[in-house]
């Protein structure tokens, strides 16, 4: 019987393409430790985003190469995440307790984004990740109905606020500070000095992720978000029409030029399924958002139905990802929620944090 070696058992392991990174896990450095004792093989994976609902499959596929390598009797497979934090424009540093700002976006309203926005950041939080929500539409708030949260956010010193939660969410919005039917009656400046209160004035707790929410278009709040918001990353959300297409290609072309990454697009909308019948058809046309993501060679990260449940779990109070855990809707969210962390785990990482600050005295 031939000896098992690390290398032996490596090489088994880049056998298998983590679907999620695309690539495999030893390219991806994160197989951390291959421990061989005899015929015994102990493989540590750390990823660097969360997969609660797909560290089983993962330990599977990769216990099922490594039990090939000829003399291995058994195989145990650990699977855990570190989420790091990434980096953001280079004008700009990180904000204390929050790794990373994912910016959910559209070139217009009425594609569903916000519906989008909280059942991603409900699934990164089901994946096993500490998360945090920002209302930044401050013209029409609407976070605190979907996410079924009243009244206001504390304030123990005055100056900063706590962050409301619900459904395991951390969670701010100009919604929580005014009356459901006031109109912001505001000019720009107002809104993003708004904006930038409620993201620097809330005392998030040691998020991983900030999910943003950002008002349809590419104006005053979203030109404050790419110039004094350390964003990691972007999500656009679209429908297959061509309209919607358009202006989400605005927004696409906008990220770009204020140098935050996209880190994939979102389909809504897809198609409608009959709730009596249970007929699938594509009511605004097929493949826009797959024909977007490869002529921007970006990710696609996933296709939702137009779906009444959805509408009604949300304007509800609980949305699909907390409402029905096990649907077939909640599995495509916590997918795209999978994806679009695997993108980010991709990036360079920032070490802002690492580094002291220097305060140099003229004693």
């Amino acid at each position: 019987m031939s000896e098992v070696t690390k290398e032996l058992v490596e090489e088994a392991i880049k056998g298998y393409v983590e679907p999620h990174l695309e690539k495999n896990l030893v390219t991806a450095k994160c197989v951390k430790d291959i421990h061989v004792d005899g015929a015994d093989v102990r493989v540590k994976v750390v990823l660097g985003f969360p997969a609660e609902g797909f560290k089983t499959e993962l330990s599977s596929a990769v216990s099922e190469l490594v039990s090939k390598v000829e003399g291995v009797s058994s195989v145990a497979v650990d699977v855990s995440w570190e989420i790091a934090a990434h980096s953001v424009q280079k004008s700009l540093k990180p904000i204390d307790n929050v790794k990373n700002i994912i910016a959910v976006a559209s070139g217009k309203g009425g594609v569903g984004k916000s519906t989008t926005a909280i059942n991603l950041a409900l699934a990164l939080a089901a994946e096993g990740a500490t998360v945090g929500i920002l209302d930044a539409d401050i013209y029409g708030p609407s976070q605190p109905r979907m996410l079924g949260v009243t009244g206001q956010p504390e304030s123990r010193d005055g100056k900063t606020l706590e962050p409301m939660s619900n459904h395991g969410l951390q969670a701010m919005s100009i919604g929580f500070l005014i009356d459901e039917e006031t109109p912001m009656i505001w000019r720009g400046p107002m809104v993003t000095q708004a904006l930038e209160q409620l993201l620097n004035d809330t005392n998030w707790t040691s998020l991983d992720y900030l999910v943003v929410d950002l008002p349809p278009g590419t104006g005053d709040t979203q030109l404050t978000l790419a110039q004094k918001v350390p964003v990691s990353g972007a999500v656009i959300v679209t429908t297959p029409q061509d309209i919607a297409l358009l202006d989400a290609r605005k927004g696409f072309k906008m990220f770009e030029k204020v140098e935050v990454p996209v880190l994939g697009i979102v389909e809504n909308m897809s198609t409608h399924i009959c709730s009596q019948c249970g007929h699938e058809e594509h009511i605004f046309g097929e493949g826009g958002g797959t024909r977007m993501a490869q002529q921007y060679d970006v990710e696609f990260l996933g296709a939702l139905p137009l779906d009444i449940r959805i509408r009604e779990e949300t304007d509800g109070g609980k949305p699909t990802v907390v409402a029905e855990p096990d649907s077939r809707i909640s599995q495509i969210y916590r997918e795209i929620a999978r994806k679009t962390a695997a993108k980010l785990a991709l990036q360079a990482k920032s070490y802002a944090a690492k580094f002291p600050s220097i305060v140099i005295q003229n004693n």
